[in-house]
């Protein structure tokens, strides 16, 4: 359980930090947000929100629900983030090691880029892009030395599962581009290193597909 909580912590303090939510709308929004979320459960989620209240991160406030017709009025807990847990947001989104790139978490934190600076989102994507790099030189040496073994249905779900970290790893790099260059715009002048990345024109931007590398 404390592996999921550490994946949805970050999350569930970024929703708490735009605005107070209740349990139920957490959820939806997790889900919304964060496809990785999709199949998200209360079991999952309200055990998170108690770890955070009892780290005094969060804390749950009675919101009274209009009741329906011939139905008891009941509450509904409201979250909201403390001074305290303001502050471990901002240290999340400050930092930038090994855990912000593992597949369990990069989806959380790449979520959280709008309120990321650029030199952090870049060492992310960074440290994934090499994390993955590191996976296809072990994926493909596998796949060379088993594949005379591998019957057509494995070789093909090795094949997609090659191509799935290829098609990863040139997006991340279209997305490198681009943050190597916003870094450097937003340097003062005079202070940045001439780069590949001088030349903004052509440079994927997010949510566009990046060209195939040769």
């Amino acid at each position: 359980m404390r592996g999921r909580s550490n994946e949805l912590e970050p999350a569930i303090l970024g929703l708490l930090d735009e605005a107070p939510l209740h349990g139920y709308e957490l959820r939806k929004r997790l889900n919304l947000v964060l496809g990785s979320f999709r199949a998200l459960s209360y079991g999952s989620l309200y055990p998170c929100l108690k770890s955070l209240v009892a780290r005094g991160w969060i804390v749950g406030v009675d919101s009274p629900v209009t009741p329906r017709p011939l139905a008891a009025k009941r509450a509904r807990i409201v979250y909201e983030l403390t001074p305290e847990g303001k502050h471990q947001f901002q240290q999340i989104l400050a930092s930038s090691g090994p855990t912000a790139w593992e597949d369990e978490n990069f989806d959380v934190r790449f979520a959280l880029f709008a309120r990321t600076d650029a030199e952090t989102r870049l060492r992310i994507l960074e440290g994934r892009r090499i994390r993955l790099t590191e996976r296809l030189d072990t994926i493909r040496q596998s796949f060379n030395r088993a594949r005379e073994r591998m019957d057509e249905y494995t070789l093909e779900l090795q094949r997609h599962g090659l191509e799935s970290v290829e098609r990863e790893v040139r997006w991340l790099d279209g997305l490198i581009d681009n943050e190597r260059g916003t870094t450097l715009r937003a340097r003062p002048t005079g202070t940045g290193h001439p780069t590949d990345a001088d030349t903004a024109d052509g440079v994927p931007r997010l949510g566009t597909e990046p060209k195939e590398l040769g």
